[in-house]
């Protein structure tokens, strides 16, 4: 295991021990030696194989003994043991939003709850609001966080689904006798949140596909399979279909299986108002006996889906926008924009390192960022009001300020390394820090963490946001809404008044990429791209791999129908440089 990998362990250990009622001390030397080890500069396997990681304050014995054995081996019995002891439920638990360990320990002693099941029960009976520390609002709030629960567990992350899709995909295109492989339905949209996988193929002799596919090894049960439709259930819960076509209905099926029901349903009138008939099998005359079926007599033939948009007189429609919003009746009127691409990002601002809560250092961020060819890269660290993320006070903040500065100069990477802070927007819409400290960043990212008990009021977040926004400093908006997907739903806000008071006063959004945000919406581009808002694609980084959910960026940024020109990261370092001073001037 690598360090950030351990660092996780260490925090699960951690709760899995509050929620088996152990030692607060004992618990908490755990929480404080995932933070040691997570603050760590120096290479970990060097301290191993120095055995000098015991030199390191927060780690004593037994954690050093744990963390060597991950290290070195991948596994640790006392964890596996632990984990095996605690009853599944009550770790399910942890998934509804406003319970913690020390709520769910409360709920198990006092009412004997160990499920989803019989929590809801309990809710249901009017049992938790007369515990101490719960109360009525809190029992109304478990029972709506029990129902998002159920919704969002039939549903997976993008960025999840894709990591289960991307090899399924390698190994269908290895198959004898495959013309052509693609994922389709909601995954190729790119919707923020996914039900099952479609795969598509094109061969002559489909058994050799749907062989491979029903007895691949991530398949935990067939649930179907046909001569040209098989589906499975994946080990990790997904449901996966396959359908196989000859190459000639190849595209009109990755079309048809692709867009949302509202554009199909769009594609197929405009097909019928020109006398023909648009299904899966083809594109045929209105009349044609054979049409909406395996042996449908295309009018044309389709050597891509642009073709099939052609004949219906279209410009090519990019999957990403195939929603069934005005994306036809924009195709009609011209040539859609070219949307931004995978390649076009040259760098990203909103990135943490181990001085706040992130799991690698500013080194090994710039490092990691050099890899990826990126021009620059801005560390934005928690402010001090977030506690919860170890932010940094003003005396740490300006020193870390100092030691990018130092690091740029060093010219040890080829990557630019701005100095700026996810700054907390407060209660009043002030933000965390004073104008002297903000005024030594390069940027500030100004967020939302603590809600201060405005709990839904939608005017009083609006409002609060829209004053900083005013501020001088602030550069740009970071995850506007604060959801995150699956797991809680985003706090109440005017969207529209907040791209608005940001247009007003010359401000970045931003779009954050890291896949359970997602955040600012799709939905809401549009929108802020007509106002003059600029996005900005940021990974919202804990680690040197989070650097990569920039693609993800991309993906909802092209399903917001951006461009290259409205991302901001998509410009050069020396534009960058002067953009950012020349907001910060003003």
């Amino acid at each position: 295991m690598d360090k950030a990998e351990i660092v996780d362990v260490l925090e699960e250990i951690g709760t899995l021990l509050e929620l088996t009622g152990e030692n607060p001390f004992k618990v908490r030397a755990y929480q404080n030696g995932a933070r040691a080890l997570s603050a760590l500069e120096d290479d970990l396997g060097a301290r191993i194989a120095a055995e000098t990681l015991g030199e390191v304050p927060g780690l004593g014995e037994a954690l050093v003994e744990k963390i060597t054995t991950l290290y070195n081996t991948g596994k640790l019995p006392y964890y596996d043991k632990l984990k095996a002891s605690v009853e599944p439920g009550l770790i399910e638990m942890l998934g509804v939003q406003g319970l913690g360990p020390k709520k769910i320990m409360a709920l198990h002693k006092a009412l004997g709850v160990n499920s989803l099941e019989k929590l809801a029960e309990a809710c249901a009976a009017n049992q938790v609001a007369g515990l101490p520390g719960f109360g009525e609002k809190s029992q109304e709030k478990i029972l709506e966080g029990i129902k998002h629960r159920e919704a969002y567990s039939r549903r997976h992350l993008w960025w999840d689904a894709w990591q289960a899709a991307e090899p399924i995909i390698a190994g269908l295109g290895k198959v004898k006798g495959v013309e052509r492989v693609s994922h389709a339905g909601s995954l190729r949209r790119g919707l923020e949140t996914i039900g099952d996988l479609d795969f598509l193929v094109a061969a002559e002799n489909p058994e050799p596909a749907m062989k491979w596919f029903t007895t691949q090894p991530g398949v935990a049960e067939v649930t179907g399979h046909g001569e040209t439709k098989s589906s499975v259930r994946l080990k990790d819960g997904m449901q996966a279909d396959l359908r196989v076509v000859p190459l000639k209905q190849f595209y009109f099926a990755l079309h048809h299986f692709t867009g949302s029901k509202d554009h199909n349903v769009k594609m197929r009138s405009r097909a019928l108002t020109q006398g023909l008939s648009l299904s899966e099998w083809g594109l045929t005359k209105k009349d044609d006996p054979t049409a909406g079926g395996p042996g449908a007599k295309s009018v044309i033939a389709a050597h891509s889906e642009d073709d099939i948009f052609k004949r219906l007189g279209l410009h090519p429609i990019p999957p990403e926008l195939r929603e069934g919003l005005d994306e036809i009746e924009r195709a009609e009127k011209g040539p859609l924009p070219r949307l931004i691409e995978d390649g076009d990002l040259r760098g990203a601002f909103h990135n943490h390192t181990t001085a706040s809560d992130g799991h690698a250092t500013l080194e090994e961020m710039a490092a990691a960022a050099d890899e990826l060819g990126w021009e620059y890269l801005g560390i934005a660290d928690h402010s001090k009001s977030s506690f919860q993320a170890h932010g940094l006070n003003e005396e740490q903040v300006l020193a870390q300020v100092e030691k990018i500065r130092a690091l740029n100069a060093s010219k040890k990477f080829r990557v630019h390394v701005f100095a700026g802070s996810e700054c907390d927007i407060l209660k009043d819409g002030k933000l965390d820090y004073g104008d002297d400290v903000l005024a030594k960043l390069d940027y500030v990212v100004a967020s939302v963490h603590n809600r201060y008990g405005q709990g839904e009021d939608e005017a009083a977040m609006t409002k609060r946001i829209v004053r900083a926004l005013e501020h001088p400093r602030v550069t740009m908006l970071g995850h506007a809404t604060g959801r995150l997907l699956l797991q809680r739903e985003g706090y109440a806000v005017n969207i529209p008044k907040i791209i608005a008071a940001a247009a007003a006063s010359g401000k970045m959004i931003e779009l954050n990429a890291q896949p359970q945000r997602l955040d600012l919406d799709w939905r809401h581009w549009r929108l802020a791209a007509e106002r003059g808002v600029m996005c900005v694609i940021n990974p919202d980084a804990h680690s040197t791999a989070g650097l990569r959910y920039v693609r993800m960026g991309v993906l909802i940024a092209r399903k917001g129908g951006l461009t290259k020109e409205q991302v901001f990261n998509t410009r050069p370092l020396a534009t960058v440089t002067k953009m950012l001073k020349s907001m910060a001037a003003k």
